[in-house]
């Protein structure tokens, strides 16, 4: 039987959803907090006093002053894109022709997508991210390379081939029956192995002929424990070129709708330029919403209307969108997502956006009854944050008045350095402050 270990500290989980009961009813803080892991899962959580008397004998790990929160998730990535990150670009549609698909060409190569892979999975744990959901390329090569360096890393991914066999360079096309099966001997190969999910995944309309799509709603009905991702929405030049090869299809959503790729565990990324009817499907088919600021604003997309989806039913969870997203840091998509509802006039509160990054995330992608938060039976994600991890924030938290300001100063002044260490099903993945004296791979 394994060791039960406890991790105190600051300590930062959610009791509900902000957006349904609240900011302050929503957020759970206890100054001198514990967390109780056993097996890669917790045990235990609240206030540090009873869980210690609960757990006598158990290995003790203290945080000291930092923050022990749940680990952040993103729900929509491209991690073949990372080397392409900060690359100049205009807009969406040449953005991809100028820099995703000449990139996206290389990972057909196993050792150059294991390499991308290992830089991927550095970034994403150095910046306190546990679990990600992420686009590979055509090549099941770049799948395999993506969940083997997870499995290594001990991480959830979620993840799965692009399907594109159309309006894209002649190597990164496959065909429907290519990909359908390609797709389906990795979901055998991989779907819940270990920490590992499968996403059927078709880029997006332009790039799938109807015969594909068919193929995928083909493949998802066939596994519907999977993930579907796609994306939805996120350039006005792409609705309209949507609605020119669908012209049967009611919106960019019907064309989705008619091919059987929307419901639960469907995750749209972006979804900015919706009609009333596109947002009354997605809430009636309980399909989810990946908002991605920093890379809306990189490419000029537009602005998601993260409250107004909410208010209408639809979940909806925060991401990266690396390499269009413009940092892998969710503070920094925290900070952009702020900055996005602000310009709408529709301000969200620090536990609004912290939410969103964590257990808002994992319900967007079906998981929330197994990541994004600190609670009994959920995998033991989570990361130690310094708060004062530079001078200006150091400077800011000496006035801070509470935990929500802490978290707001959080959202605005902090990076990576923050990251104190990143814990994945209760071990250590990521350790930059050797003086909490973890062990190797221990809490």
């Amino acid at each position: 039987m394994s060791e039960t270990t406890i991790l105190r500290g600051r300590l930062l989980r959610f009791a509900g959803d902000p957006f349904e009961i609240g900011a302050e009813a929503a957020l759970d803080y206890d100054e001198d907090g514990a967390l109780a892991m056993r097996g890669g899962l917790i045990v235990d959580v609240g206030p540090a006093g009873r869980v210690l008397a609960d757990h006598k004998g158990a290995r003790v790990t203290h945080a000291g002053e930092r923050l022990i929160a749940p680990g952040f998730v993103d729900c929509h990535v491209h991690y073949p894109q990372t080397g392409i990150i900060a690359s100049y670009g205009t807009q969406l549609l040449e953005w991809l022709n100028t820099y995703t698909f000449p990139e996206e060409q290389r990972f057909g190569d196993r050792a150059y997508a294991e390499a991308a892979a290992r830089a991927y999975f550095d970034e994403q744990l150095r910046n306190g991210v546990t679990s990600a959901c992420s686009f590979c390329t055509i090549h099941p090569e770049s799948v395999d390379a993506y969940f083997e360096e997870a499995a290594r890393r001990g991480v959830r991914a979620i993840g799965g081939k692009v399907m594109m066999d159309r309006n894209a360079p002649e190597r990164l096309r496959d065909t429907a029956q290519s990909a359908y099966d390609d797709s389906k001997a990795l979901i055998a190969k991989w779907h819940d192995v270990g920490r590992a999910l499968y996403a059927v995944t078709p880029r997006f309309a332009p790039t799938s002929t109807e015969a594909q799509l068919e193929a995928a709603g083909a493949l998802w009905a066939e596994h519907p424990g999977c993930v579907m991702q796609t994306h939805l929405s996120e350039n006005g030049s792409e609705i309209v070129w949507v609605g020119e090869l669908f012209p049967d299809c009611a919106d960019y959503f019907g064309v989705y709708e008619k091919y059987g790729l929307i419901g639960a565990r469907a995750i749209f990324g972006h979804a900015i330029h919706l009609t009333p009817r596109e947002v009354e499907r997605l809430a009636e088919t309980g399909a989810s919403v990946a908002h991605c600021p920093t890379s809306n604003q990189f490419l000029g997309s537009g602005e998601c209307d993260v409250k107004g989806l909410h208010e209408r039913g639809v979940n909806v969870g925060l991401a990266s969108d690396v390499g269009g997203g413009s940092s892998f840091s969710m503070f920094h998509t925290m900070k952009a997502a702020y900055e996005v509802a602000q310009r709408r006039g529709a301000s969200l509160s620090p536990v609004h956006l912290w939410w969103l990054a964590t257990q808002g995330a994992a319900r967007a992608l079906g998981l929330g009854d197994r990541i994004g938060n600190l609670a009994v039976g959920l995998e033991a994600d989570a990361v130690v944050l310094d708060l004062g991890s530079t001078p200006i924030l150091r400077h800011r938290m000496a006035r801070a008045g509470g935990i929500a300001e802490a978290l707001f100063a959080q959202i605005v002044l902090a990076d990576d350095r923050a990251v104190a260490v990143t814990l994945s099903g209760g071990k250590v993945v990521y350790d930059g402050d050797e003086s909490m004296a973890f062990g190797p791979g221990e809490t």
